[in-house]
């Protein structure tokens, strides 16, 4: 964990935005993107699973997203954005050919190095599958490292599952336990209903295994809680924290949470540094 590319976001000025142009775009539903990115300038981001970038829409303005493609492929960097205020509308609308700034790689990441040889537990809620797409596409692509590993995604319906075709590839492969469970039916719905711990009981969980954790707060805590009460250790189950981040660098403090600046110190924290955090009211 920590920040393994200090030295290369240092090189590439953390704080000037680097022109991205946009190669492909995917509507994954009703209101979540995903874009395809490549530099104008034929530079590569180098970046690990968990990491974000600051994206800028010209003339509007700059928000965080997780990178949501495979650190370890050679194609596009991938962001998914939820139009869910000013800036993140103005990227929605965004198609290829059309331009935008790009800074980072920046942020702690999901540290699979420290996970391979055992088993994983990755739970995703709702956009939270979104930096989670970066690990499970890099643990296929290196499948071999790894023990078991569980999957379980929720959402609040079967329309606003995101990456329907990859989730549908992934269930089906031999190699790995994909569960997912929806909030509310809606007419054709055959799975799953309820939220993630709902389904956790019926999990393979070992105790001495990593956990990924990504989505609304408070399906983070439950689930934390629950994985606790299986035998995990608070040190191994792993959050990817959401922060109103700024400058990206730790200066500004709009995304500080007690003694951590999520930006740098995260966004992917242990719950054993996050739990005690989030015990404290206004925080």
């Amino acid at each position: 964990m920590g920040l393994p590319m200090a030295a290369e976001v240092q090189a590439r000025a953390p704080l000037t935005p680097v022109t991205h142009r946009v190669v492909g775009r995917r509507d994954e539903t009703a209101d979540v993107v995903t874009l395809l990115l490549e530099a104008t300038d034929g530079s590569r981001l180098r970046y690990s699973a968990g990491q974000f970038n600051m994206l800028y829409a010209y003339a509007v303005g700059e928000v965080a997203i997780s990178i949501s493609a495979n650190p370890v492929d050679d194609g596009p960097i991938a962001h998914t954005v939820r139009n869910v205020g000013t800036v993140s509308r103005a990227l929605c609308g965004l198609h290829p050919g059309d331009s935008l700034g790009l800074r980072g790689p920046f942020g702690s990441d999901w540290g699979l190095d420290s996970a391979a040889g055992g088993d994983l537990v990755i739970v995703a809620g709702g956009i939270g599958l979104a930096p989670l797409r970066s690990v499970i596409t890099q643990v296929i692509s290196q499948r071999q490292r790894f023990g078991d590993v569980e999957i379980v995604i929720g959402t609040r319906t079967p329309e606003e599952l995101a990456f329907k075709d990859e989730v549908s590839a992934w269930r089906e492969r031999d190699d790995l336990s994909v569960h997912v469970t929806v909030d509310r039916a809606t007419p054709g719905w055959r799975g799953t209903v309820g939220v993630v711990t709902t389904v956790l009981p019926r999990i393979h969980c070992d105790p001495a295994g990593v956990a990924l954790i990504c989505g609304p707060e408070v399906m983070m805590r439950f689930t934390a809680l629950a994985l606790l009460e299986r035998g995990m250790q608070a040190a191994k189950i792993r959050v990817s924290m959401e922060r109103n981040m700024q400058c990206a660098v730790a200066q500004c403090g709009h995304c500080q949470l007690g003694s951590v600046f999520v930006c740098a110190d995260g966004p992917v924290l242990t719950w054993e540094r996050v739990e005690p955090l989030l015990s404290v009211r206004q925080l």
